[in-house]
């Protein structure tokens, strides 16, 4: 089927013959003249494109802010669009999350508002007393230059107080359970084709023949290199509408992550298992971002200073890999050779991410440095787990990101600790060892002395947060971004 289906405002939209690249926002502003969605940056970072899509799940409705200027077209195939202009009333009055920011007076210019109020109409969705870290991490991908966020805050605190207003969830997920398909959607528009498989079974054939063909998952990276790097992409195949692939699977032998499982939902899962890992999963980009992207998305990209592969790495994570009808599995780090360079053969993709559950005693910590807190990209990411057996080092594991072209662990580190006393003598040692792991380079983020540095600072850190005596309560220290 050629057509691609979705509902706005209740309503059903058909299109075809256009470009699979066109974005959410192109179609909006130019298509339909909504042009309440603003293009600030055109990758995700400003926020002033949000809109809110909703998806069945389960038997119920989940909403998710995303930013329309990196979503392709084709993707809201079987899903609902909200945008700003969905929230007027039929008599032209405000919706409750509009009306608390006018009241707090939450705008000035106005060019961000819109985006901050379809993050805030998310968040209404789910929640009626949002704490203050929840309304933070809401916001975290909305920009403002002249209002300042106290007064966006305020709206957020008291827009519930207002007469509630929602869609009508049951006739939504009727109009969505018809939009389910059953067959994979195919699309041709001049020399580009799109393809959305259902099954695993049809994904693994069509990348097999086409093995020049982008994958497509969350699209928080590819999006990119269309809007920023005006590259074409003449064959896609989108992995979404796999629903196999949207499964997180929890067995004896640990979490299964399929491919199409979006880093929202993965961070949930890994943080209810590796708790320590939080700080790092909310400071991974923004809700948004969060809300489109896929933790073997990240994973497959295997960017040098990519958070997520460090923090699994550290656990043992391993890559469940599919060509045709083979699979193979590797562990993470082996999926890596070099600057973009990984180990999968034509045609061969990740199926799904394995995930060991925590061992008993083992210690983990992951630590981001940057420049900002929230939605910045890491100078250094470190990541360790380790297990003491009385006062010595029974196993440990180091991984680093910003140091080097790949995700990496610190072999020679780790051989020198392994069946040391886990004291301040074998530290020291081992700071020194991390300088002959790595050799870093300095850029935009850091120099090359203050990654060294601050890497071997955080090794410190960490021996004070595990130490077999007077371990620091990591609970307890507070938590800054690092300006490098």
């Amino acid at each position: 089927m050629s057509l691609v289906r979705f509902l706005l405002d209740g309503k059903l939209i058909e299109i075809d013959d256009f470009d699979p690249t066109r974005s959410v926002l192109q179609y909006l502003r130019e298509d339909l003249r909504r042009v309440g969605s603003k293009e600030g940056c055109a990758e995700g970072d400003c926020g002033a494109c949000t809109v809110v899509v909703a998806e069945l799940e389960g038997e119920g409705l989940r909403y998710r802010a995303v930013n329309a200027c990196i979503q392709f077209l084709p993707t809201l195939d079987g899903k609902a669009l909200f945008t700003v202009e969905s929230l007027k009333a039929a008599d032209g009055g405000l919706h409750p999350v509009q009306q608390s920011m006018v009241d707090h007076h939450g705008s000035q210019c106005g060019f961000c508002t819109p985006g901050f109020i379809m993050s805030m109409f998310a968040l209404y969705q789910h929640s009626k007393t949002p704490s203050r870290a929840e309304i933070d991490d809401a916001l975290s991908g909305n920009l403002c230059r002249c209002t300042g966020y106290r007064p966006i805050v305020d709206a957020c605190v008291h827009m519930h107080e207002y007469p509630e207003v929602k869609p009508d969830a049951q006739k939504l997920i009727a109009q969505l359970r018809k939009l389910r398909r059953e067959r994979a959607l195919s699309l041709k528009h001049r020399q580009a084709s799109y393809f959305a498989p259902v099954t695993i079974d049809e994904l693994a054939a069509r990348y097999h023949d086409n093995p020049d063909a982008q994958l497509l998952a969350g699209g928080t990276d590819v999006g990119l290199w269309v809007t920023k790097q005006l590259r074409e992409l003449p064959a896609i195949i989108y992995l979404g509408n796999v629903d196999a692939l949207r499964q997180v699977k929890i067995g004896a032998d640990g979490i299964e992550i399929g491919a199409a499982v979006t880093l929202a939902d993965a961070f949930d899962t890994l943080e209810q298992h590796y708790p320590k890992f939080g700080e790092m999963f909310r400071r991974f980009a923004s809700i948004p971002v969060r809300n489109a992207g896929t933790l073997v998305g990240n994973v497959a990209n295997g960017s040098p200073i990519g958070d997520s592969m460090p923090a699994l790495i550290a656990v043992k994570a391993r890559v469940r890999l599919r060509r045709g009808d083979d699979s193979r599995e590797l562990a993470l780090e082996e999926l890596y050779l070099d600057y973009m360079k990984n180990a999968l053969q034509p045609g061969e993709f990740i199926e799904a991410l394995l995930v060991p559950l925590p061992q008993r005693d083992t210690q983990v910590r992951c630590y981001k440095l940057s420049k900002r807190y929230d939605q910045d990209i890491s100078a250094v990411c470190a990541a360790f787990a380790m297990r003491l057996d009385g006062d010595a080092v029974a196993e440990i594991r180091i991984a680093l990101g910003g140091m080097a072209a790949i995700p990496k662990r610190a072999s020679l580190t780790e051989a020198y600790l392994l069946g040391e006393r886990w004291d301040e003598p074998t530290l020291v040692t081992a700071m020194q060892k991390l300088g002959e792991d790595f050799a870093p380079l300095s850029d935009m983020r850091a120099s090359a002395a203050y990654r060294a540095r601050t890497t071997a600072n955080l090794l410190h850190r960490f021996y004070l947060e595990t130490r077999p005596e007077h371990a620091l309560d990591a609970n307890a220290v507070s938590v800054f971004a690092v300006t490098a």
